[in-house]
């Protein structure tokens, strides 16, 4: 359907450069929130561009005024909940030479139709990725410092605690950290857990030494960095080859007290293993991600003392859209001005990414 409020823009920006005819597809919400943060006038000022009219299907259920709306758009300004450009849906947009997704991945966005026609493609995943490394560092940190245990400890004690004994080898002195996946994710987190005395180990089929030296890391095979690491982080991509590379059998190699951290996919460890696993009390676990999402409401990893469980809040929330947005509004300009994108996506480059 498409919704319409307001009316159209000029069509060029203040310093005369040509402002591309844009269309928003994404979630209502979204648009509102975005709104709300005024970052759909930063938009009005580099593209041409209704902001209350509002894509959220390509079908054929479309009325003449929603394709005619498509058959002028140059740039779609994509986010959550935009339909898949099938070919159905790019034959309906002849001019479209833009899709700019103020969002993270867009496997189920960029469809062959897309690639075909030529269309650029760009992703606000870089942006995306910084408050997902910063909830990370906060994560990884507050593991070694067991939180998690000594919170509920407390919780039960309720009087004087005792806290040396029970912090014997907690700390962040010198732990050793697991980063899987050297993605853009897992490169923020490294960077970011420089400041601290921490040794990190990275496992990602796609580092080489030399790069493994210039992020001042060490590069080990996974089933090393499980047994090695006492707090092991996930930023591998979704891939048929990742599915449930944490199993049984790899979280057993983790050592006691250990913590794992996946906010990456769900589908990257095997859910009913980590749920045996935890189930011990051997191990801890920071889950922001899950398989299935969402969770059966009577899943064990909602009651185990020893998980810390959100709901996928790791990612851009709240006034973290606007650094999506912006990114995106970045590149409208540059294509604007006729200049190469600066977070292109290829479709060489999309199986391995998230």
């Amino acid at each position: 359907m498409l919704a319409r409020e307001g009316g159209p823009l000029n069509l060029h920006a203040p310093n005369g450069t040509p402002r591309p005819r844009t269309l928003l597809a994404m979630n209502a919400g979204v648009r509102d929130a975005l709104r709300a943060e005024g970052v759909l006038d930063k938009l009005a000022a580099v593209a041409d561009v209704d902001t209350g009219l509002l894509l959220t299907t390509f079908g054929p259920e479309l009325g003449a005024a929603e394709a005619e709306a498509l058959a002028t758009t140059e740039v779609l300004l994509t986010h959550w909940a935009c339909p898949a450009l099938t070919e159905e849906a790019v034959a309906r947009m002849p001019r479209l030479r833009a899709v700019v997704h103020a969002a993270g991945s867009v496997k189920q966005l960029a469809t062959e139709a897309v690639w075909r026609r030529g269309i650029a493609v760009s992703s606000a995943a870089a942006a995306n990725a910084v408050p997902v490394a910063e909830f990370t560092v906060a994560a990884i940190l507050l593991a070694g410092k067991r939180v998690l245990p000594s919170a509920r400890a407390f919780r039960e004690q309720r009087d004087a605690f005792q806290a040396l004994p029970f912090f014997t080898g907690a700390g962040n002195y010198r732990r050793t950290v697991g980063i899987v996946g050297a993605s853009t994710i897992g490169r923020l987190v490294i960077g970011l857990l420089r400041p601290f005395d921490l040794e990190v180990l990275v496992y990602d089929p796609y580092l080489d030494e030399e790069d493994a030296a210039g992020l001042g890391v060490e590069r080990v095979e996974l089933d090393e960095l499980a047994r090695r690491s006492t707090v092991v982080s996930i930023h591998a991509p979704q891939l048929p080859e990742t599915r449930h590379m944490f199993d049984a059998r790899r979280l057993a190699l983790l050592p006691d007290g250990a913590t794992l951290v996946n906010t990456a996919r769900g589908s990257l460890v095997d859910t009913d293993a980590l749920v045996a696993e935890l189930a011990t009390g051997r191990i801890e676990a920071v889950i922001d991600v899950t398989d299935p999402d969402p969770l059966p409401t009577d899943s064990p990893l909602f009651d185990l003392p020893n998980v810390l469980l959100t709901p996928h809040v790791a990612g851009s929330l709240g006034n973290e859209l606007g650094r999506m947005a912006d990114a995106a509004i970045a590149e409208i300009d540059r294509f604007a001005r006729g200049l190469p994108l600066a977070h292109p996506v290829s479709e060489r480059d999309l199986h391995r990414s998230a």
